[in-house]
């Protein structure tokens, strides 16, 4: 490739795409709903990459669309009270990234 010629540039969304997941039959992420509650941030629900969390006003608790989880820990790590029980999905579920 020359200098002159310029690599393809791919929007997020685009990369996005090629994430498939294939769910088990449970979450593998459980956040403690009592600290979800008193939780003043919610920072899951804003620094999570694939938008995992979602707290529901109505409910009073937090949402977890785990299907879409990228498995890269950041809540475990973020969560406010550290209270995100976390762990790899099993037998053959979880996530899987295409490359190309």
């Amino acid at each position: 490739m020359s200098t002159s010629e310029s690599i393809p540039q791919s929007t997020i969304e685009e990369k996005l795409f090629t994430v498939k997941y294939k769910p088990g039959p449970s979450s593998h992420l459980i956040p403690n709903q009592d600290h979800c509650q008193i939780c003043p941030t919610k920072a899951c629900n804003y620094f999570c990459p694939a938008n995992v969390y979602h707290w529901d006003p109505e409910q009073h608790r937090n949402l977890v669309a785990y299907e879409n989880c990228f498995e890269c820990g950041a809540c475990r790590l973020g969560c406010t009270y550290q209270s995100i029980e976390w762990f790899y999905p099993k037998d053959g579920h979880g996530v899987t990234f295409r490359h190309g």
